[in-house]
């Protein structure tokens, strides 16, 4: 028999495609609404872990004047915000190399809207096109070099200020969805 790869993740949350994330940051808060008609597979994954708390007291791990801000490794969690932004290891590895322990189906590829605009939410991953899971980053002005490579699910609507600020140690206090017609 051949090598059997771990299968890509499947998420279970239902996509309605008005749904609107409300990233809550210790330099403010954050309105995004999330693509799920163009990357769904990414908004159900993003929807289920912040419904389940993954994100809440996660630290921003890299930021890069100009280009990007990103969070979502979970090793951030029981770390300092200066060991964070310095990039050292903690008790559970390095910051920016953990994951929620399984990988999704890149949507780069499909999505007619993906374009790493001025606040573009996307989903980081290795060199692997399939290989996101939790990391996402926000972009610190227009990324275009990045679109036939990285998945776009969402645009910020409120809060670029609050993007702009942010920096390597910052923390994600929450994220939480609901839906646009409820909002």
């Amino acid at each position: 028999m051949g090598f059997i790869s771990n299968p890509l993740y499947a998420p279970s949350y239902s996509v309605e495609g008005d749904e609107v994330a409300h990233i809550l940051t210790s330099k403010g808060g954050i309105t995004v609404s999330l693509d799920g008609p163009g990357a769904p597979i990414h908004v159900a994954n993003f929807c289920e872990l912040a419904e389940a708390g993954f994100y809440d007291g996660l630290k921003f791990h890299r930021y890069v004047p100009g280009f990007v801000i990103q969070g979502g490794c979970p090793h951030t969690r029981a770390m300092t915000p200066e060991d964070v932004a310095a990039g050292k290891a903690g008790k559970d590895g390095r910051p920016g190399t953990g994951g929620p322990g399984y990988r999704i189906h890149e949507e780069f590829t499909t999505n007619p809207r993906n374009l790493h605009d001025d606040g573009a939410l996307a989903m980081a991953r290795s060199q692997d096109p399939n290989s996101a899971g939790s990391q996402f980053y926000l972009c610190l002005g227009p990324q275009h070099q990045l679109d036939s490579g990285y998945t776009v699910f969402g645009r910020t609507i409120d809060g670029l200020n609050v993007i702009e600020a942010l920096r390597a140690g910052d923390t994600i206090q929450s994220i939480r969805i609901e839906h646009a017609a409820k909002s």
